[in-house]
């Protein structure tokens, strides 16, 4: 390939949880431009219902397509990832990578067969979670817990209010009933940004799985495999983009920072 271009990664959530998946995808490919949308004007994705998501998801990475014209798209998002990957897949050509939650590597990792599943409401619920359950989870007993508010408290930590531990351990007490389960699935992206701090609030030790590595390796093999995709150099044309102007923009500025976003722009819908 002579196009020394960098290969330009759309990576988008309904708030912030995605930059957890941006990590990985830095670490493993440096080289590559990357924008990082939040439809921060519909957020949060995990308390919608089926229809209004699918027409917003569309909606707004028509916008995005038209504004950023990337050449790989990451749903960062198990809510929208595990409702509406087949209905943008069909209608826009661009790779799109899904992120589902990470049930297959935690059921082969688990000594017990005991695993939680910790998530959104809305991603407990969907047939495709209990699909991936019973595909690859059906000799395990999976504990799913749904909060919302712990999408909340991860927002807030990025903006310098971190959450407190005894709020963390309400939240993971159902999991931790179980005196046997080993292995816990943060399933959605927001999650693993206050990993430490669950860490701290659990009242043992577990392994903690996220879908980030993952991601991180499928979007690699794409780029290596796809001649229509411009190969990895270095870049540092890093943009962060938001559906709804707000002052609460202004409080995740270190954070945005931290994961070398430092332009700011919108897009209108």
């Amino acid at each position: 390939m002579t196009n020394t271009a960098s290969a330009k990664i759309l990576v988008f959530d309904s708030g912030v949880g995605g930059l957890s998946i941006l990590q990985a995808l830095q670490q493993a490919l440096p080289g590559c431009e990357y924008t990082y949308a939040s439809d921060n004007q519909a957020f949060p994705y995990g308390t919608k219902n089926a229809d209004f998501l699918i027409q917003r998801v569309h909606t707004v990475l028509q916008a995005l397509i038209e504004k950023t014209r990337p050449d790989l798209i990451v749903v960062a998002c198990n809510t929208a990832s595990t409702l509406v990957l087949p209905h943008i897949r069909q209608h826009f050509s661009i790779p799109i990578v899904g992120v589902v939650p990470a049930i297959k590597p935690a059921a082969l990792l688990s000594k017990t067969g005991i695993i939680g599943l910790l998530a959104t409401p809305g991603t407990v619920a969907r047939p495709y979670t209990k699909n991936l359950v019973q595909e690859f989870a059906n000799d395990c007993e999976v504990v799913s817990v749904g909060s919302a508010e712990l999408v909340t408290l991860a927002e807030q930590s990025l903006r310098g209010t971190p959450p407190p531990l005894e709020t963390l351990s309400g939240i993971l007490k159902p999991l931790f009933d179980k005196h046997q389960l080993d292995t816990i699935v943060l399933a959605c992206t927001h999650f693993p940004l206050i990993k430490d701090q669950l860490i701290k609030a659990a009242p043992r030790p577990v392994n903690w799985v996220d879908s980030g590595e993952a991601i991180a390796r499928r979007v690699s093999t794409l780029l290596t495999n796809s001649a229509s995709i411009k190969p990895p150099q270095y870049s540092t044309l890093h943009t962060a983009i938001f559906t709804m102007a707000s002052n609460d923009i202004d409080l995740l500025g270190d954070a945005l920072n931290k994961f070398d976003l430092d332009r700011i722009d919108y897009i209108q819908l």
